[in-house]
């Protein structure tokens, strides 16, 4: 019978929102949507990541002032324990990812290797 990797990957998706790490993020999300100016801050915080990343997508340069502005926001974000504390869920559910990201390409890198 032949494997549907579309189910596989679907019931992957169902899998990871039952772990600690995923739970953990979805909580720190939720204490730091409570708080009002470290919401208003991250949603800032991510605004200008995605606008710097477009312009740099695009090879457009970023002018002093954009860089500056970025690192003054990264200041404020990084003082801010609601978020501090979404961003280390965030690592964790990353650092899973990644481990999730070489099993499914392992493969691909055996293919390589030999």
């Amino acid at each position: 019978m032949a494997v549907n990797i579309y189910d596989t990957a679907n019931q992957l998706e169902q899998e990871l929102r039952g772990t600690k790490e995923f739970k953990e993020l979805q909580a720190a999300y939720t204490t730091m949507q409570a708080n009002e100016s470290a919401f208003n801050l991250f949603k800032e915080f991510q605004e200008i990541q995605m606008q710097l990343s477009q312009k740099q997508m695009n090879g457009e340069e970023l002018t002093d002032e954009e860089v500056q502005k970025a690192h003054d926001l990264a200041d404020k974000v990084g003082n801010v324990d609601e978020i501090k504390t979404l961003m280390g869920k965030e690592r964790g559910l990353n650092q899973l990812m990644n481990d999730l990201n070489q099993i499914i390409t392992k493969p691909v890198q055996e293919l390589y290797q030999g």
